[in-house]
Formats: structure tokens, sequence, C-alpha cells
């Protein structure tokens, strides 16, 4: 029997990149004769080492944004930080022997450090499958993302197709898809609403903490303050952080859940009326696609600043970083039967791509059929 083998390379340096590739792979196994395989390449090589750099760097863009904000721009503008990646011997030594033991028909990278990593190996005189680079951020595109070949970009919006065209990426080779989240969303039931944000309904408010926990426990008091909203709070992996919310919960006028890590995000996106967080990829692009509008509570400099920037533009959710600031919008959009909800609303559903892992795994096998099947033994 032939199939085709495709591989998702990806990394845990930000949610988003785990988060698309993990939509990606669910889209192609929904093909028959399709093997697929998600690898975090970083985490594998060096587990202990990956845990480290990915917390060394959550502290940086929380404790000194600024620095990192300086980070990301020479990465993107300097003709040297491409020769960081030629310290990562080891991975590509391992990436090459992953493509000779694998031998996939397709490569799909969620991490823009791959695409130069099979650039090397290229110069090399390995053999390269098609490559095909899933950009994870809107916008503020770091130019690592398109500095090394590819054989096709995936990006979120039209706009960010652009930028890559103005870089003299070729029309042919850009491909709007939208970020691939989690197929939850595209096969919503009608029964994942939240009710019409008017007359005596409560107003139903997801609260996300990434970070900040001192920030996240006076914008947790506020919402918690008002008896006619209903309130679920999600405090990831931070026992501690939960304890707290949870105390903070019994003496609170609000119905408030609190909740640990959960799988459930899309249904929570879903089933409430608005999302307080910070822009990340993964978290933006799933409230976009759940159409709950959102309000930003942090923005990383870098790569956060084009999320955000491409919510502004389709007037879908606020900025406000303050506990006062965030009840304030947060009145404002239900003000008036909830007239501003109901635009930011309208406002999603034209910019939503829920189905987008799946137009992009159909391309790539797509793309697959032109070239010779791999025989399963």
């Amino acid at each position: 029997m032939s199939t085709r083998k495709v591989i998702i390379l990806t990394a845990s340096y930000g949610e988003g990149h785990n988060s698309a590739a993990r939509a990606l792979h669910a889209a192609f196994a929904e093909h028959p004769g399709v093997n697929v395989e998600m690898i975090d390449l970083f985490a594998e090589m060096a587990p202990r080492l990956d845990r480290f750099s990915r917390n060394a760097y959550i502290r940086l863009i929380n404790a000194a944004p600024n620095v990192w904000s300086r980070v990301y721009r020479w990465l993107d503008r300097s003709d040297r930080a491409p020769l960081l990646f030629r310290l990562l011997g080891r991975h590509r030594r391992a990436l090459g022997r992953l493509l000779q033991a694998k031998q996939p028909d397709a490569i799909c990278c969620t991490y823009p450090v791959y695409p130069w990593l099979l650039q090397q190996l290229r110069s090399e005189g390995t053999q390269v499958p098609p490559l095909y680079t899933v950009i994870t951020d809107a916008l503020s595109i770091n130019s690592l993302w398109y500095r090394a070949p590819s054989d096709k970009w995936f990006v979120t919006d039209p706009d960010s197709a652009g930028i890559l065209h103005q870089a003299g990426i070729a029309q042919s080779k850009i491909h709007v898809s939208g970020f691939p989240v989690s197929l939850a969303f595209a096969d919503r039931a009608a029964s994942l609403r939240p009710p019409a944000p008017g007359g005596s309904q409560p107003r139903r408010i997801l609260y996300m903490i990434n970070s900040r926990r001192s920030d996240a426990l006076a914008i947790a008091q506020s919402l918690m303050f008002r008896p006619d909203w209903d309130v679920t709070v999600t405090a990831g992996r931070d026992p501690v952080l939960k304890r707290r919310l949870e105390e903070m919960a019994r003496r609170a006028p609000a119905n408030v859940q609190v909740l640990g890590w959960t799988t459930r995000v899309p249904e929570l996106l879903m089933t409430h009326h608005v999302i307080i967080s910070k822009a990340g990829g993964a978290t933006t692009q799933e409230s976009i696609n759940a159409l709950c509008p959102m309000v930003v509570s942090q923005i990383v400099p870098g790569q956060e600043e084009g999320n955000w920037e491409f919510m502004r533009r389709n007037g879908s959710g606020a900025f406000a970083d303050t506990p006062a600031g965030i009840t304030q919008t947060l009145d404002g959009m239900f003000a008036n039967d909830g007239e501003i909800w109901r635009t930011w609303h309208a406002n999603l559903q034209r910019i939503a791509r829920p189905a987008a892992a799946r137009d992009i795994a159909s391309h790539v096998l797509m793309s697959c059929h032109s070239s010779p099947p791999v025989i399963a033994r």
C-alpha cells in the first residue's frame, strides 16, 4: 500500500508554534493513506536545556520587554543573525538523520529556525523534500521566517501576504490560509454560543492568565466584583496562583469558575462573550475563530504587536492593561444592548478562517501528487 509521509517541525518557544502544529497534525490525519508525525527537535535533543531556555525566554519578555524588543529587531534586520544557527550543529545533524530515516514526502515548519537548518543540509548535499513554512505571526513578521528558502509560505491574512511579497517572495509561493487553529472551531456545534448580550442574561467573561501574577490578581479581583458577570479564570500550570484565585472567588459577588491547565480552551472561547489575555499568536487567532472579541491586556514587543494590530485594523477588540481600564472597556462593550460587542462579533465573522489547518493540509498533499509516493513497508 502506498502512503504519503508528512513531518511537522515545531518548537515550544511560544505556544503558537505547538498549537499550529497540533492543528495541522489533526488535519493531515483526516486524510486516508497519510502518515503524519509532529516533532519538536529542540525538546528531543536536549530536554533540560529546552526547558531552561523556554523559561528564560518567558522571564525576559515579562521582566525586560524592551530588551527582548531590541533582540527581536536585531534578529529581523541583521544579516549576521542567521549565523547563530550555525551553532546548532547537533540539531542539524539530527535533522539530517531524521530525514534519512523517515524519508518524508513533505515537511511543514511552524518554527522559523528549521528552514535555516534545512538550507544548511541542502548545501551539504542532503536531499530535502518540499518544505512548507506556516507563519504563526501576523503583520509584525520577523524576516527570519522568509529569508531562508521554502517551497511555499502560509500566512494569516492578506496584509501579511503583502509584507512577504514586498520582501521579494513571489506571490505564487504565498498562500493566505489563516492560522491553523484546532479543528473544533471549524466543527463548531450550534450549541456552542454565548447568550445574546442583552437584557438580564449574564455577561460571560473569560480571563486567561499568561504571566505577571501580581497584575493578574488585581485584574481578576476587578472582574469578580460585578454580580451581573459570569467570570471564568484560567491559571495555567501555576497551582499557587490557582489557590489564590479560588480564595478570591469564594468572597466574590460574581459567579466565578477558576480553572488550572485545561484542554477546554476552544469550548470556553466559543461560549464566552469576551476574552481578556495577552496578544499571543495562538490566543489571538483562537479568539478570532471562536468569534469571541478580545480585550488585550499585554503585548510582548515584536511578534505580538502585529497580532494586536491585526485585531485593531479589523475592529474586533480593544487594548486595556489596567483593572480599571479593562472593566471600563467591558462596560462600554456591553452598553446599549451590546452594540459594540455585536459590531466586533460581526467583524470577526468576516476575518475568521476556522478551517485553515485543513486548507494547508490539502495544499501540501496536492503538491505531493506531483512526486512518487513512498511505499509503506
